[in-house]
């Protein structure tokens, strides 16, 4: 079944919903949330998207989230999304600054986040094919490397390089 989806304005009030694939097909500018786990000992976790995703498959991330659904608050699209892709629930959530992403693939709003886990990690197969937890350091040293998230990079590697 095709998701609805709340769309923005460049003010970031609600115009309106659509299918989430118009959403995509169109281009439209929606919210989204992002979360950047850290276990104790100050890793981060690091994974990659199945080649099934709509947008950007199999690029490696370090950040859970996902799209905002029409009529959903976006704290309760977090918590829920954290859940789904790596069985992660009942933890403190802090803010992080949001932010304005837009390429030729997606455009949206950004509500950001950072917890920290100390449990095991449940993958969502769907969403998820692997995951790892790297230190700050190694994962910035794997920004030129591997294929990351050009969305999570411009939003959250600055978070990222200031715990390096």
């Amino acid at each position: 079944m095709d998701e609805m989806v709340a769309i923005l304005d460049e003010d970031n009030h609600v115009t309106g919903a659509v299918p989430r694939s118009v959403m995509r097909r169109d281009n439209l500018r929606h919210s989204a949330t992002g979360v950047v786990v850290l276990n104790p000992a100050g890793q981060i976790y690091v994974h990659r998207r199945t080649a099934t995703k709509d947008v950007y498959p199999g690029r490696y991330d370090f950040a859970a989230g996902g799209v905002v659904a029409a009529g959903e608050d976006p704290f309760h699209a977090v918590v829920r999304e954290l859940d789904e892709e790596l069985g992660i629930a009942g933890v403190e959530l802090t803010r992080l600054p949001e932010g304005d992403y837009a390429d030729e693939n997606t455009r949206y709003h950004a509500y950001l986040y950072t917890c920290v886990w100390d449990g095991p990690v449940r993958h969502q197969p769907e969403e998820v094919a692997w995951g790892a937890w790297m230190s700050p350091a190694e994962l910035v040293a794997k920004f030129d490397e591997w294929s990351f998230m050009p969305d999570a990079l411009a939003l959250l590697g600055p978070y990222v390089r200031s715990l390096v």
